[in-house]
């Protein structure tokens, strides 16, 4: 009997990979989104806009060929939901969320509220909750209908480069997360269209208009799920440095003797901890940078080897964190009054009881606290030339 039994579960186990799937969707049945847009219009509707891939365009390599590589197409509704099935009769295929690389909010539509937009996004099953938040300056639809001279389609393109850390960058479920929390504000990657770059003829005198492309240009400030404000890229870096998140950029300080030359330093790595103080009335915070950094290219002649010169461009180097620390704290504590650096949280971990009691009145507790920044900073390469290669001083 044992024998038996063994040899129908022999038998189960060689059939079963032979079936079919029964769920599965061939390609020419589906549309693949790669870029979903949501804006609030004027008449108090939302407009949904999607780029979908036409796959006949990604055979094969190469950027922008005669075929055009997506199809963008909007619909409007009273929510989301709605607008998906206006779009079911438009699209002749059935739409496919689980490729869609980034979600596109319009100012408008993130000054509204962005539960409206992201409660769909995670509560339906198909679309991933690591695709890229992103809000636009103006409208997602026109930043979703531009296209990238490198890259096959603009949602590709943004998609890159966030991947490459170029500004800030955050995922669908981190908004969500912070959302969630009291101790931190949100806070989205700003992407805008803007002009960049021509495209040369065969005849170089004969240049293609300049064409609009897709660009990371800081981040958008929110209280709670709304839209309060602008950060530009100078201050999205010091952002970047309070969170903990250190990017490969570089930093620009005066030469020590030539305080009219620049010089340039590259991030190499950096840390930050944040140490909060509490005596239960006044509270305060104590900032510990450390960073450090190659030097990559110099305007002036003098010789930038020596020790005294790099302890004088490391004090320079040191100084410029910190003033963009400031900048960036005194906008936050006054203009915005949120604590978007999550300070909330390091104040949880440390002062677990006084938390119960401040975290419903956290961002003003943040805004009246004092902060002071402690920056050390560090330069371990200056790359093979003590100082620029040029012609003999008279």
């Amino acid at each position: 009997m044992l024998k038996k039994i063994a040899f129908l579960l022999l038998l189960f186990l060689l059939i079963s990979p032979l079936e079919g799937c029964w769920s599965r969707r061939e390609i020419n049945e589906i549309a693949i989104v790669l870029g979903t847009g949501v804006d609030w219009t004027a008449e108090g509707k939302l407009r949904l806009t999607v780029q979908i891939a036409n796959p006949g365009a990604f055979v094969g390599e190469g950027g922008r060929g005669q075929e055009a590589t997506n199809w963008v197409v909007s619909a409007e509704s009273k929510t989301i939901e709605e607008a998906e099935r206006v779009l079911a009769k438009m699209v002749p295929r059935d739409l496919h969320w689980d490729q869609s690389i980034i979600l596109v909010l319009g100012e408008e539509m993130a000054k509204k509220g962005t539960n409206m937009v992201t409660d769909f996004f995670q509560r339906n099953i198909e679309p991933r909750e690591i695709m890229w938040l992103m809000v636009a300056k103006g409208e997602a639809k026109n930043f979703l209908e531009t296209y990238s001279e490198l890259e096959k389609t603009s949602a590709q393109a943004a998609g890159f480069l966030t991947r490459m850390k170029t500004g800030y960058s955050v995922q669908l479920w981190e908004y969500a997360e912070m959302l969630a929390s009291k101790g931190v504000q949100p806070v989205a990657t700003r992407v805008e269209v803007k002009e960049v770059g021509v495209t040369p003829g065969l005849d170089l005198e004969k240049m293609t208009p300049i064409h609009k492309q897709v660009e990371i240009s800081g981040v958008g400030v929110f209280k709670e799920d709304k839209l309060i404000g602008w950060l530009d890229e100078y201050e999205t870096i010091g952002l970047l440095w309070l969170k903990n998140e250190f990017i490969k950029g570089v930093i620009t300080i005066p030469s020590p003797s030539e305080s009219n030359k620049e010089v340039s330093i590259k991030i190499r790595r950096g840390s930050t901890k944040i140490v909060p103080e509490f005596d239960g009335e006044n509270l305060r915070f104590t900032i510990k940078v450390k960073v450090e950094g190659d030097m990559v290219e110099q305007q002036g002649r003098e010789d930038l080897a020596k020790p005294d010169k790099i302890k004088a461009l490391e004090k320079e180097m040191a100084e410029e964190i910190k003033r963009r620390a400031i900048v960036l704290l005194q906008k936050a504590q006054g203009e915005f009054g949120v604590d978007i650096f999550g300070f909330g949280d390091d104040f949880h971990r440390k002062y677990k009881k006084a938390w119960r009691e401040l975290k419903d009145q956290w961002d003003v507790k943040f805004a009246e606290a004092e902060v002071n920044i402690e920056v050390e900073a560090y330069i371990r390469e200056i790359s093979l030339l003590g100082k620029r290669a040029s012609s003999p001083e008279k």
